[in-house]
């Protein structure tokens, strides 16, 4: 991939933002990037990073296979902070179904920051 817009909210080039952290190896330093980066990973089926970013205790109820099968159903539009606090984003996640039907995955993550990382734990959905 070229270094365009990056795929998240911010304007900035790929390179300079979420890149950083899916091909640099770099480390989120808030919860905010984090999830950041990981709408720009379902934009390019990054599923190794999905799993990776997400709490230890939750991982077991994730598949490498189904992350990357809802990655790769949908294109992914827009992503949109709604608000966030230290250790919480809620967030509107704009797609095009495999049908190209517009729609919005609303969701309020829980993030939790250990031994220097910041990990997604879970979120509440509408």
């Amino acid at each position: 991939m070229e270094n365009s817009i990056c795929f998240c909210d911010t304007g900035l080039l790929f390179d300079d933002c979420c890149g950083l952290y899916l091909r640099n190896n770099q480390k989120a330093l808030s919860a905010l990037a984090l999830m950041r980066s990981r709408y720009s990973a379902y934009a390019t089926h990054n599923a190794d990073y999905l799993l990776e970013t997400t709490y230890i205790t939750e991982r077991k109820y994730y598949s490498k296979a189904e992350i990357l099968k809802w990655a790769t159903s949908n294109k992914w539009q827009k992503l949109e902070i709604l608000s966030f606090t230290e250790n919480t984003v809620e967030f509107k996640a704009y797609f095009l179904n495999a049908e190209n039907v517009p729609q919005i995955h609303y969701e309020f993550s829980t993030f939790k920051f250990e031994n220097g990382t910041w990990f997604y734990v879970d979120g509440k959905f509408e």
